[in-house]
């Protein structure tokens, strides 16, 4: 069995798990079709990175954490849904994703979970927490977007394919303008004071991220050196 089979069973099934523990009426077939739906988006050939492989990687953050979530069967609903929808050449794809969940969990979920799937989906584009969230740097959605930028913190073996699979989905975009772009987005999550908001991300990977996004400046500007 290959390594993308085998990751499609976990993340059928788990899926299962975290919707059924909110709705019971969701039987196993019903799930199914609702995974396979999720399943052909993140395998559309624009995706290097944003594909079944990166929830993958999110799980094996959340089994970490979710023993700190207050909601885990919602934030790992979130965790299938925030990128369902991507498009490298657009800008509204959190939107798009929220929307998408929405309307797909509509039946199974309250409104006021929906909303709240909306919310977590939606700050995934800033990476910061909204104001009708609060401001708890350890909430259930600051974990999430930690985990979210957790790549950042990994060994560099492991964030250079990150930074390559990136690279991979920007094709559209000349070297020039992208080592440029690239550059300008890396710097501003150095400008922040933290890249992490829970201590527990803070405390294990802030400083391994850093060193991470410095070693992937040095290489675009040697890059753009050597041109």
């Amino acid at each position: 069995m290959s390594d993308l089979s085998q990751i499609d069973i976990e993340l059928s099934n788990r899926f299962y798990l975290h919707l059924s523990a909110i709705n019971s009426d969701v039987t196993p077939k019903k799930s199914q079709i609702l995974w396979q739906d999720i399943a052909v988006r993140y395998d559309e050939r624009q995706r290097a990175y944003h594909n079944a492989q990166h929830i993958q990687q999110l799980f094996s953050q959340f089994e970490q954490v979710k023993h700190q979530l207050s909601e885990p069967h919602i934030i790992a609903l979130a965790i299938y849904y925030h990128d369902v929808i991507y498009e490298p050449t657009r800008s509204d794809n959190e939107l798009k994703s929220a929307e998408f969940a929405v309307e797909i969990l509509e039946p199974y979920l309250n409104a006021e979970q929906c909303q709240y799937i909306y919310a977590l989906i939606m700050m995934t584009a800033s990476h910061q927490l909204n104001n009708e969230m609060g401001s708890d740097k350890n909430s259930d959605a600051a974990y999430l977007l930690d985990m979210d930028l957790s790549v950042l913190g990994m060994p560099y073996s492991e964030y250079e394919q990150y930074a390559k699979a990136v690279r991979e989905e920007y094709v559209h975009v000349t070297d020039k303008n992208y080592q440029k772009g690239r550059t300008h987005v890396l710097n501003q999550l150095l400008a922040h004071p933290t890249l992490y908001m829970t201590n527990y991300y803070r405390s294990r990977l802030e400083a391994q991220a850093r060193d991470n996004i410095k070693r992937e400046i040095n290489s675009l500007l040697c890059s753009q050196l050597n041109k």
